[in-house]
């Protein structure tokens, strides 16, 4: 009876220590980061109290190299050929590709993150960095054919579709009121720490 024990309880001990070390793996796994979208409630020092936009409460301690930059809305016919732009898109009903909000990045952040990935804005939503090709003008909108280094994809950006750019920031901009979008990562202590904020301008939510 011992010996049938003992190999019964063998393979227990194994499976038991495969879980543990997988448990180990994950518990030592570096933080991911993340967004947060929301709305500064009070700031005290280099910490700021965000209402989230589902409502949660985010305390984020903004890291020492911090960057702010703006959000400000621009129009539609400023998407020229050529430019850079971040689309976040959502599947039509025709099976196409229709903006939730663009945004035109300046020369200076030319490439930023090209390519196209899903994207956490909405259900199913991606978000592609690209080259606007082509730029074709409808009743209610444009259709842009962006290009990316391993393909491209038509955009429909209605007359409706938030259009903003960056602009230079600095902290001064985070105050209480302002709408941000920050990036953040979870530190080994359980806090949140953000070294980019994205805050919109004249009082506009940051829609990507």
């Amino acid at each position: 009876m011992t010996i049938q024990r003992a190999g019964f309880m063998r393979p227990l001990i194994a499976v038991a220590m495969v879980a543990a070390s997988t448990f180990a793996a994950v518990a030592q796994r570096a933080p991911v980061p993340t967004r947060v979208r929301g709305t500064i409630e009070s700031v005290d020092g280099d910490t700021l109290q965000v209402k989230s936009r589902s409502g949660e409460d985010v305390k984020l301690h903004l890291a020492s190299d911090a960057r702010v930059v703006g959000v400000s809305k621009i129009a539609l016919a400023d998407i020229k050929v050529g430019s850079f732009v971040g689309a976040t898109t959502v599947p039509g009903s025709d099976g196409g590709n229709n903006a939730v909000e663009v945004h035109v990045f300046p020369e200076s952040m030319r490439g930023t993150g090209e390519g196209s990935r899903p994207y956490d804005l909405k259900p199913n939503s991606s978000m592609t960095n690209a080259t606007v090709s082509e730029s074709v003008v409808g009743n209610d909108g444009h259709t842009l054919l962006v290009k990316y280094k391993d393909g491209e994809k038509k955009v429909f950006v209605s007359d409706m579709t938030p259009v903003v750019t960056f602009v230079p920031g600095d902290r001064s901009e985070l105050k209480a009121g302002a709408k941000v979008i920050a990036f953040m990562k979870q530190l080994p202590d359980g806090s949140f720490e953000t070294n980019r904020v994205s805050v919109g301008r004249d009082g506009l939510t940051p829609p990507m």
